[in-house]
């Protein structure tokens, strides 16, 4: 550290235009890097995506692009031809069946009738997004309802996605409003000048990356809003030692060089931390969570390379002149997180205990996950004519898991339809045109659990047959396989990585060890309260004035894992590392506890609050997928900075007293 603040002080102009220049060039490849993003989920190898790829080159459409479903309620075989044929002159190659075809789409009392339809695909996020329009004016015409689960998404707002530029701007909104509470002057405005280069000169590369390999359209949200936070908390680290470190009289050079030294050094690990934790996602058999992986550790290693280069050189160029006001002491220790960090320490056990209690009761909900997507229920909640509409098809007895069939291609049509259609749960099982599909639905949602265990029976009944089977369950369940059946390895390889990380950081074996055990009940908090929350319905139309999606989506909890095990770090790291700290300088491990928790505590609330705000603005994307990784990643940053990182944390370090500096002996070289 020493080494790079020297270099940035004695070229800091040419540090500053070099950064300039990698910023301007990112505002130009920002948009055309946004542009040329996939929306690949493909699983190669794996039995459903096979099969599923199989029926959409033999049939146009199917598999994965789920049915949408046009509902008459007043049913007859007059109406249903005539819409059968509007429908195929619409949309030439569209494959239809109708109620008056197969007597299991229209209700016992006759009273609704359901054309079920699937058009031709096209590449992109909604592969009907130029036939539903047409569906919907078709509908009008003829006084019928367009739903499934491409229409409930549409109608929600779901396709319209999110302007990624708007939702930083509201992040960045809301975290300049935190620094400028933090600093009481202009310095508020340097983490924010650091995120900006972070997250532009990331859009940079990543824009060439997308010429060698495809990129998942998710990462523009994580480059974006991750970046904003992680670049932010590492500025506001180090612009926070900075002013400390002028206050004790330093010029702003050589409060550069004290800075580097001490919060520089806690950034590059908490850096490398995150990194490493999102670069475990490349080693999972996905191509997008691959991408995500790969492109997502670009976030703190640009954003430590800029709070380490751009950031000093800012600093001793502008910082004495934006230090104003300068409403604020340069002490950055705190009042209130001395009182707490005294608290904790005298009653370590009764906090050790009670903390514990608190988290393992959050993380309780996380025993009974279930993996799938949402089910109609909630799409249906938000409102509006496809939500009644598919409402109506569940009340009417037709099966809610028609709008996610099972896909079965097979030699032997007639042998698959009499294996499956008469199980437990199966509403219905048709042949579908062709001669060599079967397409069958379940009585309850399969993102139920009796709807997910009646879809599973279907595939290992149609398979016993000789037959391969696809459609939406198929998938996911295929999904869950690939990427949590290799979980085990791949946290692992996270845990190994990152414990030789923090010993080398912290210089203690007790502390790294504490640390990553912290974060696993802090991420069973997080993924048990998501749960609660998403899964079991308590708050959801409160927030989100939606009902609970019944399942947590399948990617959810990975993504998570990837991105609050680093996230948490962070904080695990600042803290340690002051208590650390304050030890070398004499004081017993008490003292140095209350010591590093009130000189962290501000820093470490400010940050997990910009963080929270950035993760709000994730929240306002309409997708009920996205809510959930939203809610999924600021409950649990919030449960991190304040029950982990402000009670738990310090009343371990306490309780454990001189066991937590036990360390490896150093090893001697040969004079």
């Amino acid at each position: 550290m020493n080494a790079v603040a020297r270099f940035v002080v004695r070229h800091r102009r040419w540090v500053l235009l070099a950064w300039l220049a990698l910023a301007l060039a990112g505002g130009f490849a920002a948009p055309k890097a946004t542009a040329a993003l996939t929306y690949d989920f493909s699983l190669p190898g794996q039995p459903g995506y096979e099969t599923n790829r199989a029926i959409q080159q033999q049939f146009g459409s199917g598999g994965d692009a789920l049915p949408i479903l046009l509902v008459d309620e007043r049913p007859s075989a007059e109406r249903a031809d005539n819409l059968a044929s509007a429908v195929e002159q619409a949309l030439p190659g569209a494959s239809v069946v109708s109620y008056a075809d197969e007597k299991a789409l229209q209700s016992a009392d006759g009273r609704t009738g359901v054309v079920v339809v699937y058009p031709k695909i096209v590449p992109g996020p909604e592969p009907y997004v130029a036939a539903l329009p047409v569906l919907e004016e078709l509908a009008a015409a003829q006084q019928v309802t367009v739903t499934g689960k491409d229409a409930l998404a549409a109608e929600g707002g779901g396709d319209q996605g999110a302007d990624v530029l708007i939702e930083t701007i509201f992040g960045g909104a809301g975290a300049l409003i935190v620094l400028l509470v933090v600093f009481g002057s202009a310095l508020a405005l340097m983490p924010l000048l650091i995120a900006a280069a972070s997250i532009l000169t990331t859009f940079l590369i990543v824009w060439g990356l997308t010429g060698l390999t495809d990129i998942s359209f998710i990462v523009q949200f994580l480059l974006a809003l991750i970046g904003l936070g992680v670049a932010i908390d590492y500025a506001l680290l180090i612009v926070t030692r900075w002013r400390e470190e002028r206050g004790r009289g330093a010029d702003p050079a050589e409060a550069v060089h004290r800075a580097m030294a001490t919060a520089g050094r806690s950034v590059f690990f908490s850096g490398v931390t995150v990194a490493v934790s999102l670069a475990a996602l490349i080693a999972l058999p996905v191509p997008f969570l691959r991408s995500v992986g790969f492109t997502g550790l670009l976030i703190p290693v640009i954003s430590v390379l800029a709070a380490l280069t751009l950031l000093p050189a800012l600093l001793v160029t502008a910082g004495r002149r934006l230090d104003w006001p300068h409403r604020r002491t340069t002490d950055p220790e705190s009042r209130l997180w001395r009182r707490i960090g005294t608290a904790v320490v005298r009653h370590r056990w009764w906090a050790a205990a009670g903390a514990t209690v608190v988290l393992l009761a959050l993380a309780a909900p996380v025993l009974t996950i279930r993996l799938g997507q949402p089910t109609n229920a909630s799409l249906a909640s938000t409102g509006g004519d496809a939500g009644a509409a598919i409402t109506r098809v569940d009340d009417a007895g037709l099966g809610a898991g028609l709008s996610t069939p099972v896909d079965i291609l097979t030699g032997d049509p007639a042998a698959a339809r009499t294996a499956v259609a008469d199980l437990p749960g199966v509403a219905a099982a048709i042949i579908w045109p062709g001669d060599s599909l079967v397409r069958a639905w379940t009585t309850a949602d399969t993102s139920t659990e009796e709807g997910a265990q009646a879809a599973a029976a279907i595939r290992s009944a149609a398979e016993a047959t000789g037959a391969r089977v696809g459609g939406g369950p198929a998938g996911d369940a295929d999904f869950i396989d690939a990427v949590y059946g290799n979980a085990w390895w791949v946290i692992g390889l996270i845990v190994v990585v990152t414990v030789l990380l923090l010993i080398r950081a912290l210089r203690s074996i007790v502390l790294p060890v504490k640390a990553l055990l912290l974060n696993v009940v802090s991420l069973g908090a997080a993924y048990g309260i998501t749960v609660w929350i998403w899964q079991d319905g308590h708050g959801t139309e409160l927030m989100f004035d939606q009902q609970a999606a019944g399942a947590i989506t399948t990617w959810v909890p990975i993504a998570v894992f990837a991105f609050l095990f680093g996230l948490s770090m962070d904080y695990e790291v600042f803290l340690l590392a002051r208590i650390r700290e304050e030890h070398d300088d004499g004081h017993d491990t008490d003292e140095a506890t209350v010591h590093g928790v009130a000189r962290t505590g501000r820093l470490v609330t400010s940050a997990a609050l910009i963080l929270f705000l950035a993760f709000i603005s994730l929240a306002q994307v309409p997708t009920t997928e996205v809510k959930i990784l939203a809610t999924a990643l600021a409950l649990g940053i919030v449960i991190d900075a304040t029950i982990v990182r402000g009670v738990l944390a310090p009343a371990l370090v306490a309780a454990l007293g001189k066991a937590n500096w036990w360390s490896l002996p150093p090893v001697r070289r040969p004079s």
